[in-house]
Parts: structure tokens; sequence; C-alpha cells
């Protein structure tokens, strides 16, 4: 049986002034299941009702079937208590990445009489190639979801052409519940994209941005190659080459490469300023 709605007589009792509200009164018959009947009310009521928004809604039973459903309109200002509040969900789960060189080689064996080559931290080296391995290294990822106002969203030409860049200035977002906050350098941050949500029932939209982080790093050593900088996106390759290690030809790396691949962009065109 379809689930109709019928207002009450009595509905639309009104409170005027600085906080004013109106509740519009329904009877809804044909289902005692909450959730259907809730999805019911709101797909037939409007986000607005004599220049109020609408705010809440709730059903409650009165047997055999019969409900009373009341939806609740306020002023954009009760509605949009939640506005410019942000959220943040964060995920450490590893990525795996392939790598050539080893942080230190540990150990080096060979048969009796014989000098294991020096690859200086190179991975799985054969006569022509460095095979390297995948390894699992963490990933830092999380979620901003901010509430807006309609009249107030981002650029949405800024949100798609920011997407795949990183952060060009130093860019720090807090979940306004908590207060955790997140704070991050120069090159350290990677936009991946938002989502936008359909209007809600107060009629404020959500954005939820998702970013993913890695740290700048200064120093690196690898083998005999010291003194290498990289930022957190930037793409690090080795070169190597033959060389004679006791009257042997083994390949060791000859040169590091730090590589920009990532445009770099504003993030205050994001709006979670």
């Amino acid at each position: 049986m379809a689930i109709t709605i019928d207002e009450k007589f009595q509905s639309r009792p009104a409170t005027g002034g600085e906080n004013a509200q109106t509740d519009l009164i329904y009877i809804l018959r044909g289902s005692d299941d909450e959730v259907a009947l809730k999805a019911a009310l709101v797909a037939a009521t409007s986000f607005h009702y004599d220049g109020l928004w609408r705010k809440s809604w709730r059903v409650e039973q009165m047997g055999n079937q019969l409900w009373e459903g009341t939806v609740t309109y306020a002023t954009l200002e009760q509605v949009n208590s939640e506005v410019g509040t942000i959220r943040l969900s964060i995920d450490t789960s590893g990525s795996t990445v392939h790598i050539t060189q080893s942080l230190k080689t540990i150990g080096k064996y060979a048969p009796p009489g014989k000098t294991a080559p020096d690859f200086k931290g190179a991975i799985g080296v054969t006569h022509d190639n460095v095979e390297g391995v995948d390894i699992v290294l963490p990933l830092f990822k999380f979620t901003a979801t901010k509430v807006f106002d309609p009249d107030h969203l981002p650029s949405l030409g800024d949100l798609y052409s920011l997407t795949g860049q990183v952060n060009s200035g130093s860019f720090t977002v807090r979940d306004t519940i908590t207060g955790l906050t997140i704070t991050l350098n120069a090159g350290e941050c990677l936009f991946n994209g938002a989502k936008v949500s359909e209007p809600r029932s107060d009629g404020n939209i959500e954005i939820s941005y998702d970013f993913a982080a890695s740290p700048n790093v200064t120093g690196l050593a690898i083998g005999p190659i010291t003194g290498v900088n990289k930022k957190g996106f930037e793409y690090l390759w080795v070169r190597y080459a033959d060389i004679d290690d006791a009257q042997v030809l083994v390949k060791q790396p000859i040169a590091a490469y730090v590589e920009r691949v990532y445009e770099a962009g504003d993030y205050a065109g994001l709006g979670l300023s």
C-alpha cells in the first residue's frame, strides 16, 4: 500500500519575531516503516515555506499504520547553525610502492674465498637491470567535509583546476568540532578532488575534499650520493651504471634525480580557511 500524506486542519502553528518558526503537521497512512515514512514526508514537502527554511522533521506513531508527521521551518540563521562546520576523517593505511634502493645493506655473503659485490644499496641487481622490490609505506590520507550556505559556495572552477595540484604555501585545516588540526608545509599536500552533495533538508550543501600528505625530506643518502632534498610529492629516481668493484663489474647508483611532476596551487580557492 502506498504512503499517503495529508496536511492536518490544525497545521501551521507559527511563532513570529527574531526566531520565527512554523510547524506544518501531516497525517501519514499506509506503512509502519518509520524510515520510509520520514523519506516520504521529506519528498512531499518543500525546502522553503513563507520565507522560512525547512529545519527538521519527525514522525510519531498513532496506531494501525496511522502516523503524525511534523515539518519545522525556521529562519535561515537558525537553520544555518552548522554552516562553516568542518569535520576531518583520517586514513593512514599503507600504500605499496616500488623501490630500487634500500635504506641500508645489513649483510653481504659470498662463498669461502669470495667477496660479495657491493651494489651500494641497489636491490635485486641482475646483469642488465636493477629489479627492486615492492614495499608498504605509510600514506597519510584525509578528508575534510565542510557545510556551506548555498549562496557562498567556492568556485567549481577552482575545485576543478586545483585537483591534482600540491599546495604552493603552508596549508592548515581544522576540525571545528574536535579541534584536531593538520598543518602541512608547501609541497606536502596533494588535493585529489572534491565531491559536492545535493542540497540537504536544511538547504545547505556539504563538500568533501580528499587529500594525501607526504613529508618534505632533506639530506637523503642514496648509496654514495648524499645531500638529496625532495618535497613530499616530487619524484625521486636513481641512475645506475656498471662500476668496477674488485675487478668485477657491478651496478651501482651514480646519480639521483628529483623531478617535479605536479603543479602547485593556492589552496585558498578551496574555501576551507
